[in-house]
């Protein structure tokens, strides 16, 4: 995913999301995309909206970032807000990620979903594992930072 352009990883994102039984997904990303970037239905009905950010994995997503998600949401009047990276998020925005039931999709969890586990499962795992001492070793290593 690190090679795809940004639309391209929406797009990605959107068709993980049709695997798992979403309906009426659509990319909307772009120019004054109101923040969002993908939208669309949970199996259950809810409705969700997602933000995606494919950036270098030693950036990290800040919590401005996290409260534009958030505005998106209401002004979408979506049940559930998401926000999926190829990166991982800073401290702070990982707590309100948390705080505010933002699913926080970092590139570890994208990985796990990309290979099978459902987007709904991985809030059980929301605010974790963020790549261990030794991928953010590697990620510096390869990426030079």
């Amino acid at each position: 995913m690190d090679a795809m352009t940004g639309t391209e990883f929406e797009e990605q994102v959107a068709a993980l999301c049709r695997r798992d039984g979403c309906t009426g997904v659509r990319r909307v990303g772009g120019a004054n995309d109101n923040g969002a970037d993908v939208v669309g239905r949970l199996p259950d009905g809810r409705t969700m909206v997602i933000q995606c950010k494919r950036y270098s994995p030693t950036r990290a997503i800040a919590s401005r970032e996290m409260r534009d998600l958030l505005g998106a949401k209401v002004h979408f009047g979506a049940d559930l807000a998401v926000f999926v990276t190829t990166t991982r998020f800073s401290r702070p925005s990982e707590g309100f990620a948390v705080q505010h039931g933002i699913l926080a999709v970092h590139r570890d969890h994208l990985g796990l979903w990309n290979s099978g586990a459902s987007m709904l499962s991985l809030g059980e795992v929301n605010g974790g594992g963020q790549g261990n001492t030794r991928h953010r070793t590697r990620w510096r290593q390869a990426y030079g930072k």
